[in-house]
């Protein structure tokens, strides 16, 4: 998944970590690992990489959620809109 991402530019890259979550689901408590991604995109982007996550991901509900960049470097910045552009 992480590579469509990258591949469709409705990401310029995608972090991988591993982590251990405990949640509900189904009325029940779970405890388990999982790998959190942390994708870096456009806001103009976002719903079609929702769209592209939901249907390439194995979980029913996948954690999808925005955090918006407050500010970074302007290198950064810059590359980070030029590896979304078609």
């Amino acid at each position: 998944m992480q590579q469509a991402l990258v591949e469709h530019k409705l990401a310029a890259c995608v972090s991988l970590s591993p982590i251990h979550s405990i949640y509900t689901w189904q009325g029940e408590i779970h405890a388990e690992s999982e790998w959190q991604l942390l994708i870096k995109t456009d806001l103009a982007k976002f719903e079609a990489l929702k769209t592209k996550v939901q249907e390439l991901h194995s979980y029913e509900v996948p954690e999808i959620i925005a955090i918006p960049i407050i500010a970074g470097s302007d290198a950064y910045l810059n590359w980070l809109g030029k590896s979304l552009s078609l």
